[in-house]
């Protein structure tokens, strides 16, 4: 069976169906932000969930595509930058697109929790300030 035009198979899918996502509002407000410029965008995430998010998390497949940021940690949570992220808005850019997504994830329970999206251009990289406020508040 495939999903878009990847080529995914029903296994892919079951591991990333294994996986509870989750989003904060200030991450469901960035995206639709960042969506009006990349139209793809949500599509884009999906394959993301898969081609990434689940390999590295499910299969324990490490592409390179998703590293920890060890200065931020919370209890049982790790917090996790996808920095391989391909937007097919952004014609010719593959997985540089420049689109950063940061997550925290319990490997006890495997949930996730998508907390920013930012496109590189706007912003060089990851808040951490605003970052540790969140995650007090979880």
């Amino acid at each position: 069976m495939k999903l878009f035009s990847t080529g995914l198979k029903k296994h892919q899918l079951d591991a990333m169906a294994s996986i509870n996502y989750k989003e904060i509002p200030e991450f469901t407000k960035a995206f639709k932000k960042l969506k009006k410029r990349f139209s793809s965008l949500s599509d884009d995430l999906e394959v993301a969930k898969l081609a990434a998010i689940a390999l590295y998390h499910v299969h324990h497949i490490d592409n390179n595509a998703v590293v920890e940021i060890p200065t931020l940690k919370h209890s049982d949570l790790k917090v996790l930058k996808l920095k391989k992220f391909a937007c097919k808005s952004l014609k010719g850019k593959g997985v540089q697109s420049g689109i950063r997504i940061i997550y925290a994830f319990n490997d006890k329970k495997n949930d996730l929790l998508f907390l920013d999206i930012y496109y590189k251009g706007d912003r060089e990289s990851e808040n951490r300030r605003y970052l540790k406020s969140l995650l007090k508040t979880i």
